[in-house]
């Protein structure tokens, strides 16, 4: 149970970091939002990649997470 409830947190934790890395991302790119959700998924896989605004406990809850992964969290958005 304790697992379970863990592991919902971490899913939570990780919509939250998914939507600020797209609004730092919209922030400064006002085009965004009219690119394709795999573009979009494409340039925050790479600022995960690359650790852009994410400390280390976060970057390493987002490390895992695929392109297609990504491409469902912001389909939930």
């Amino acid at each position: 149970m304790l697992q379970e409830k863990r592991g919902d947190l971490d899913a939570e934790k990780r919509k939250k970091l998914i939507v600020r890395l797209l609004e730092d991302l919209s922030s400064s790119n006002p085009d965004l939002y009219y690119q394709p959700t795999s573009q979009v998924a494409i340039q925050i896989k790479q600022n995960i990649d690359d650790g852009t605004n994410l400390n280390n406990d976060d970057r390493a809850l987002l490390l895992p997470l695929t392109l297609r992964d990504i491409e469902v969290l912001l389909s939930l958005h």
